[in-house]
């Protein structure tokens, strides 16, 4: 096959789209496959240009998970092309038996954050949802005014459902603050233009809160919330 082309990427866009792929996914998948398109320029695709690839990023200083998560995203890629003779394999990750100081947040630097972040009420609340129920950032948007009432929700992800309980305390503190807001239905989470707010704003949201919290950036992540810690009787 020649150069990886603009209409072979929004073709395989169309087909993850397809598959059902949901948008984060998509988005990260494209994106990995326009950094190699940038990184392959005219060159025609080939075994040796895939591996020089590879080569790259480990050069590059990325995480080997962030790597792998490249690479599978272009091995679909490849795939979806008629060329997986092409593909290659992951890096070897060596298990980690523990976690790392460094990359565990405690339970203080948690009330920290929190306390921190109180004069953001949303925030506020984003982050005690996904710490009580253990809910991921890109299933916020099935916090709506109609589930919470309830008092549970119903996560639909990959053809699945799993209904998750909501505190009654969260419960009540997410209708207040939809009241506030005038939210009389739909998502609750939403940013200024009216959109259900994204995995980006979250994450730098929560990154700003860190200097105040006297926290390490490197440890803040929405996904980091749920920790063993957290769960009930802990």
């Amino acid at each position: 096959m020649r150069e990886v082309n603009e209409a072979s990427i929004q073709a395989y866009c169309r087909y993850l789209i397809r598959e059902e792929k949901s948008a984060a996914t998509v988005e990260k998948y494209i994106r990995d496959v326009r950094a190699f398109a940038a990184f392959l320029g005219k060159r025609e695709v080939t075994k040796s240009g895939v591996i020089e690839f590879k080569k790259h990023l480990l050069e590059s200083g990325y995480a080997v998970r962030s790597i792998n998560s490249m690479l599978a995203s272009l091995n679909g890629f490849l795939k979806f092309l008629g060329r997986a003779d092409c593909r290659v394999r992951s890096v070897k990750l060596q298990k980690q038996v523990y976690c790392t100081e460094e990359r565990e947040l405690t339970r203080l630097e948690y009330q920290r954050l929190l306390h921190a972040a109180k004069r953001q009420e949303q925030l506020w609340l984003v982050m005690q949802a996904i710490c009580g129920t253990g809910i991921r950032v890109s299933e916020l948007r099935f916090f709506t005014v109609e589930a919470v009432t309830r008092g549970e929700i119903s996560v639909n992800c990959k053809a699945k459902t799993r209904v998750i309980l909501i505190p009654g305390k969260l419960r009540r503190a997410l209708l207040n603050y939809a009241r506030k807001q005038k939210i009389r239905s739909g998502v609750i989470f939403l940013t200024r233009s009216g959109k259900p707010m994204g995995r980006k704003m979250i994450w730098a949201q929560m990154k700003g809160l860190c200097k105040a919290a006297n926290v390490d950036p490197r440890k803040v992540f929405p996904h980091i919330l749920w920790l063993p810690w957290m769960r009930p009787g802990n």
